[in-house]
């Protein structure tokens, strides 16, 4: 018989309330400060935002692009910041040939910049160029050298452009900082994507390479390492997230092994083997559970983990086993590949990359609430889909934002469509949705 613990019982309630309350007030503060938002989960505070959008209809501003980056936008207060490689003389580069990016070459010369728009008219504020010279790493034509995601917390903002460092700026634009965390080889010289994480003025920076991956904390105030721990990884993609959870706050780190970190000190809590497969989407977590899983590849992979609050050691799955007691279920052909898991009323929801489909599970069980379902006229899905009043938004990379009904029903509400390839995922703040596509800057409001 089971003796009930009215303090453990009323602790637990208590810390549920105290950390909804945490998140909301996060998210009250209507910006936007880092890669899938306040709390890495494509989840908004906002109550008024365009229901419908297009190059004439609610279009605040536009921003045209010179030069190429993945990265997202992100927004504190009234400003917005992105990164951006420009080729000093765009001549030296062919037209691309039909279907195909332009080729990113690494023998010739870019600025990497900075920039800063004004949320409320798109006009530079300022824009600064952080590093101004050759490559110093190779990338693929579809990746660029701007693909990773700044990070701000109202007093400096973080730009981190791969192999070639990372620049830590005042809100005016003053170089505070800057850092040389090495140059390694990636994978097929597929470039680099893993943006860094701020949490408690402490910068976290997952370097997975070919030669020698690492994860680093930093001063964010002054960028002197406070401690590094080795991975037993190569090239991965995905950018870590803070957990914080019931029973303490973890720093979880995907690759062909998800690993949980003490954000304090680097000491591993958990690992559990991923199967294969190639990571870039990043952890979301809902409470005291995560879900974690890599895309399908020739080595494995394509299944999602959900994981609950409290593991410690190697969790992984025996061969035969799809649960265990940390791994409360394990989804094999989920459909996770590039966009990132959105959760929203105990329902999580994943858009595939290739044949423009969505998939939702139940949080808790893993059941299959409805399988890959194909979404009208959707495109590849690179962008990690949001929540709005009761909806889930989907941006293909053509540019149509693909609008479906949250709940245990699959249904289409509607489309809206801006003119671009669209690869990184939506800021919104201030009643305002800010995309970054291959040609430009978009405001909606």
């Amino acid at each position: 018989m089971k003796t009930f613990k009215p303090s453990i019982f009323f602790n637990k309630k208590l810390f549920i309330l105290i950390a909804s309350i945490t998140i909301f007030s996060s998210c009250e503060t209507n910006n936007w400060p880092q890669f899938r938002g306040p709390e890495s989960n494509q989840h908004t505070s906002e109550k008024e935002l365009p229901l419908e959008w297009s190059q004439e209809k609610n279009m605040s501003w536009q921003y045209e692009l010179d030069g190429r980056g993945w990265s997202c936008p992100i927004i504190w207060g009234n400003q917005v910041f992105f990164t951006n490689a420009v080729l000093e003389d765009p001549s030296v580069l062919p037209p691309a040939k039909a279907g195909r990016r332009l080729d990113n070459p690494d023998d010739v010369v870019y600025n990497f910049e900075v920039i800063c728009l004004d949320l409320n008219s798109g006009e530079e504020i300022w824009k600064q160029v952080a590093y101004h010279g050759l490559p110093r790493y190779k990338t693929h034509r579809d990746n660029n050298y701007a693909p990773e995601t700044m990070v701000t917390d109202g007093k400096h903002v973080y730009a981190y452009f791969g192999m070639t460092g990372l620049y830590c700026y005042d809100m005016k634009g003053n170089l505070v900082w800057e850092k040389d965390l090495g140059n390694y080889p990636m994978q097929s010289n597929w470039g680099t994507s893993s943006s860094p994480v701020l949490y408690d003025n402490v910068l976290y920076m997952q370097i997975d390479n070919e030669e020698k991956s690492f994860l680093a904390a930093l001063d964010s105030k002054t960028g002197e390492e406070k401690w590094r721990v080795s991975r037993d990884e190569k090239s991965n993609w995905g950018t870590p997230i803070i957990w914080k959870n019931s029973i303490r706050t973890e720093l979880v780190v995907q690759g062909l092994k998800t690993r949980s970190y003490n954000p304090e000190n680097g000491e591993l809590l958990w690992k559990v083997d991923m199967g294969g497969g190639r990571n870039i989407t990043s952890p979301t977590a809902d409470l005291d559970m995560i879900f974690v899983g890599n895309e399908k590849r020739s080595n494995g992979g394509g299944t999602l983990f959900g994981i609950k609050a409290g593991a410690a050691g190697d969790i992984s799955l025996k061969e035969s086993e799809s649960s265990n007691e940390w791994v409360v279920w394990s989804v094999p052909e989920s459909g996770i590949a590039m966009a990132s898991p959105v959760i929203y009323n105990g329902l999580i929801y994943i858009v595939e990359r290739n044949r423009g489909q969505i998939f939702c599970y139940e949080a808790a069980s893993g059941k299959a609430v409805y399988p890959g379902t194909k979404i009208t006229d959707a495109k590849a899905f690179w962008a990690s889909p949001w929540v709005f009043d009761e909806k889930i938004y989907c941006l293909d990379e053509k540019g149509t934002t693909h609008v479906i009904q949250a709940g245990r029903t699959f249904k289409e509400l509607g489309k809206n469509k801006l003119d671009d390839i669209f690869w990184a995922s939506t800021a919104i703040a201030k009643s305002s949705y800010v995309f970054r596509g291959e040609k430009g800057i978009y405001c909606i409001r």
